[in-house]
């Protein structure tokens, strides 16, 4: 069996032109999109994924049209968390229709394409030594194909929520050449903020600007001050948002929790911090 090294140039597959063709559609599809926003936190476990989905539907009630886009391949929520998971999705010559919520936010995600709960996504190679480069790069097409072939259709915003690892927004700044900034998600934890602080380290890397930090979880239990690590970092702190059990609770169900309990200091916080987003990418580029 040939390798990919026995195959001179392309092997007529011509996969060059197809990816610079698909660059091309993304390209031509965000320029609709007037703000791309990476919500990162480089830890897992620190609902930045509950965050994401909370902050689109505050967007959504102030009148932003927005839209989510699932860049965790490998363990999908938010289709669950924004009530669209089990809508079926609409193809038509202009692309893929995402499935819309209750108060408008378009969702993109791979959990709306596997067959069931069980289904894991594999990326089959043809030995193991290759499974991890033959991964990475699958999930780097997958995320440009998301992007490229969805109707996102004109959005004030499009927020995509990175699954853990610091490398993860690097994958998705060599898709996006127009990556308006990055929201970065902490706990109060040594654990959390050590991994977060490379997380803010590679968002300068990769020219990301970092529009700010959140603390989520705020009282849960004690731990280092976030603030602290934004004003470290030279980063602007956008806010605590207090743990609250109910938060959880509507995301299992698909409800937003920021409509259905308004006057919660929780969804008051959530409200804050995305009035600040707003703020942030509203703002002419420097």
């Amino acid at each position: 069996m040939k390798k990919y090294k026995d195959i001179a140039g392309d092997g007529g597959s011509n996969i060059v032109g197809q990816v610079e063709a698909q660059q091309a559609r993304l390209s031509e599809r965000l320029a609709a999109v007037h703000a791309v926003v990476a919500i990162v936190s480089g830890k897992g476990g620190v609902g930045k994924s509950s965050l994401t989905a909370n902050l689109a539907c505050c967007l959504a009630l102030g009148g932003f049209r927005v839209g989510v886009l699932d860049a965790d391949l490998n363990g999908p929520t938010m289709a669950k968390m924004l009530g669209v998971r089990g809508q079926r999705l609409v193809f038509a010559s202009g692309g893929v229709e995402p499935p819309r919520t209750s108060l408008g936010v378009k969702v993109m995600s791979m959990d709306l394409l596997l067959p069931s709960d069980s289904a894991p996504l594999t990326w089959d190679a043809e030995t193991q030594a290759e499974a991890h480069t033959w991964r990475g790069s699958m999930e780097a097409s997958a995320l440009r194909e998301f992007l490229a072939d969805t109707n996102w259709g004109e959005l004030d915003a499009l927020l995509l929520d990175l699954p853990p690892g610091t490398d993860r927004l690097v994958t998705i700044a060599s898709l996006v050449e127009r990556l308006t900034g990055t929201v970065v998600v902490t706990i109060p934890s040594d654990v959390s903020h050590l991994v977060v602080r490379k997380s803010i380290t590679v968002a300068s890397q990769v020219k990301a600007p970092v529009l700010g930090l959140v603390e989520n979880m705020t009282g849960l239990f004690p731990g280092p001050d976030a603030a602290l690590l934004a004003r470290d970092a030279g980063i602007p702190f956008l806010g605590r948002v207090p743990f609250d059990p109910a938060l959880a609770a509507a995301a299992d169900r698909g409800e937003p929790f920021v409509a259905r309990a308004p006057e919660s200091a929780a969804a008051r916080a959530l409200t804050a911090v995305a009035e600040k987003i707003r703020a942030a990418i509203a703002a002419p580029a420097s």
